[in-house]
């Protein structure tokens, strides 16, 4: 009894730490160092064999085979940018790369990713050794309508980039639903050559 107990409060503490997004993002100093204003809403991301996203630790094994299932609460109607980015390249306490651009998918129909426009295909976590904890953030936002991405090829030069101007620029607000997890050097990481 006290063990079924125990597993039904860890599950609800889990539930409640997936609903409060905004103090997850304000926690881990998304808010600041990304964006201005942290989402409300929940993004569901989910990695092959079932490897859930939720403000946690994953490894870049985790995250590298293929891109994830994202799904959001969204109006069939309406049009929505992804976005995920790393600002803490080459590490936290050094950013002098941030944002890595890791996916980005603009005019995507209700959460339909192949409606969308891929402006970056998406690309798995991949530290640097010894560069600790790296912040991997998922992003939501809602669109006034279908936007013509002007930059040139973002695919090629994904160093320095920035959700936060971006959504200045396309006039895409702040955003509304968010998720993100944290991964440090695996072995599955290739060398860089410096």
């Amino acid at each position: 009894m006290i063990l079924i107990l125990f597993v039904q409060c860890v599950a609800v503490a889990l539930t409640m730490a997936d609903q409060n997004v905004a103090q997850n993002f304000i926690s881990e100093d998304i808010v600041g160092d990304t964006i201005d204003t942290a989402p409300a809403a929940f993004i569901t991301v989910t990695y092959p064999g079932n490897k859930q996203v939720r403000f946690n630790e994953l490894t870049p094994t985790d995250v590298r085979p293929a891109q994830p299932e994202v799904t959001w609460t969204a109006d069939p109607d309406k049009y929505y940018t992804l976005s995920m980015v790393d600002p803490d390249a080459p590490s936290r306490t050094t950013p002098t790369f941030r944002e890595i651009n890791h996916w980005l998918v603009v005019n995507i129909k209700e959460n339909d990713l192949s409606s969308g426009q891929t402006l970056t295909s998406y690309r798995g976590s991949g530290p640097p050794k010894g560069s600790g904890l790296h912040r991997y953030i998922f992003l939501v936002y809602l669109q006034q309508g279908v936007i013509n991405v002007t930059e040139p090829n973002l695919e090629a030069d994904r160093r320095n980039f920035s959700i936060r101007k971006f959504a200045q620029k396309y006039n895409l607000g702040s955003p509304i639903a968010g998720n993100f997890y944290q991964a440090q050097w695996d072995s599955s990481v290739p060398e860089r050559k410096a």
